[in-house]
C-alpha cells in the first residue's frame, strides 16, 4: 500500500470527506500503524467543532487498533505485524515535571491523536512508539479500539479508587462508558449498582453484571444508595453534572465520587456534605499506553467486551452522526478495508 485513505474535516463543523494521501515513512522514535478499527468517541465532536485548539484539515480519532506496519529509527520492542492499540494517550514529552515524576498521563504536552497529529479515522497513522499498547490474541481489533479511551478510563478509575472487593460501587450512566464500567466493577468483585434513567435499562444492567439497578427518575438516588448500605465509590460515567450531584449524599464516609463523564456545567456540592463525612469529589483521566495494555489484559482474562456497532470508513459521516445523536449502542467503531 503506497497510499492511504483518511476521513478529513476541512473546516470546523464541516462534513467529513474521504481523502487519499501518500504513505510516509515513520520518523525517529515513531511507528506507522495500519489501522483496522477506530472508535468514534463523543470527545471527537469537540475536535470537529474546534472546541480544542486543533488544526484543519483535521483527522480525528483516538480509539485505535491495528498492526505495526513500519518502524522508525531508534525504536525497539516493536516489529511489523505486532497487534497494537493507541488511545487518548498518544505519547508524552518526557521532559516536563509530571513526566520527570513518572506521571505521564499528566504530561503538559500529552500527544492526543487527532490533536497533536492526525488521528485514527484513517487506514494508517504514525505515532510515537511510547503510545503503543499490545492487544491480546483473545481481543479483536473492533473490541480493542474503545478500550484506549472509554475502557481505560473506567478500568483505571475503579482500580485506583478506595473501593475493595465486596464494597458497594455505583456506576452512574449506562452508555458507552458506563456499560464498560459495570462490567469492570462486577469482575473486580464489587457489589455493583447501575444507575440510569428509566426502567428500560434494568435488563441490560443485569446482563452486564450489575447486582442492583436504580432508575434515577424514580426518586432520590442518594437515599436508595444509602438503603443499600451506602456507596464506597460512585463512578460518574454519565454526561450530567446534575445527576452526579444527586449521588453525593449516597456515599459512605470516606466515599468517593469519581468523575469520568464530561459536562461543562458545574457539579454542585455543599461543604456540609463533605466535611464531616470526609467524602471526596475528583476527576480521573484515561491512562497511559501501559494502562491501556493492562485494561486489555484484564478484559481478555475476564471476558469483558465493549458492545459495538461498526461502519466502514467510507460511512464515517453516518457513524459520527449516530454517535452524536445517541442512536449508537454502546460504542460506534469504524473499520478499514479496501473493499469498503
Amino acid at each position: 500500500m503506497t497510499t492511504f485513505r483518511s476521513a478529513q474535516i476541512p473546516a470546523p463543523g464541516a462534513p467529513f470527506r474521504i481523502v487519499e494521501s501518500e504513505l510516509a515513512a515513520p520518523g525517529r522514535g515513531q511507528v506507522r500503524v495500519a489501522v483496522e478499527a477506530c472508535g468514534v468517541c463523543r470527545t471527537d465532536a469537540a475536535f470537529v467543532d474546534a472546541a480544542f485548539p486543533v488544526s484543519f484539515p483535521l483527522v480525528t480519532g483516538h480509539e485505535i487498533a491495528g498492526r505495526v506496519d513500519a518502524v522508525g529509527d531508534d525504536v525497539s520492542g516493536w516489529q511489523p505485524s505486532d497487534r497494537v492499540a493507541v488511545g487518548w494517550f498518544g505519547g508524552n514529552c518526557g521532559v516536563c515535571v509530571p513526566c520527570r515524576a513518572g506521571d505521564f498521563i499528566h504530561c503538559v504536552r500529552v500527544q492526543v491523536p487527532g490533536w497533536a497529529y492526525p488521528g485514527g479515522y484513517a487506514e494508517a497513522l504514525t505515532v510515537p512508539a511510547t503510545a503503543l499498547a499490545r492487544i491480546p490474541d483473545a481481543i479483536s481489533a473492533v473490541e480493542a479500539a474503545p478500550m484506549g479511551c472509554a475502557g481505560v478510563a473506567t478500568f483505571n478509575g475503579l482500580r485506583r479508587s478506595a473501593a475493595r472487593p465486596g464494597d458497594l460501587v455505583a456506576v452512574l450512566g449506562l452508555g458507552g462508558l458506563g456499560h464498560l464500567a459495570v462490567q469492570f466493577a462486577a469482575k473486580m468483585g464489587f457489589e455493583t449498582v447501575a444507575v440510569a434513567r428509566g426502567t428500560g435499562k434494568a435488563t441490560a444492567a443485569a446482563e452486564l453484571g450489575a447486582h442492583h439497578y436504580l432508575d434515577s427518575e424514580a426518586g432520590d438516588v442518594a437515599a436508595r444508595l444509602q438503603a443499600l448500605g451506602g456507596a464506597r465509590v460512585v463512578l460518574a460515567a454519565a454526561g450530567s453534572s446534575a445527576a452526579m450531584s444527586a449521588t453525593i449524599d449516597g456515599l459512605t464516609a470516606n466515599g468517593e465520587l469519581i468523575v469520568v463523564g464530561a459536562d461543562p456545567a458545574p457539579i454542585e456540592v455543599s461543604p456540609f456534605q463533605i466535611i464531616s463525612t470526609s467524602r471526596t469529589v475528583h476527576g480521573h483521566p484515561s491512562g497511559t499506553a501501559r494502562d491501556v495494555e493492562e485494561t486489555l489484559r484484564f478484559a481478555a482474562l475476564t471476558g469483558i467486551r465493549p458492545r459495538t456497532e461498526t461502519r466502514p470508513l467510507a460511512d464515517v459521516q453516518s457513524a459520527y452522526d449516530r454517535m452524536l445523536t445517541g442512536a449508537a449502542r454502546y460504542r460506534m467503531v469504524l473499520t478499514t478495508s479496501r473493499e469498503d
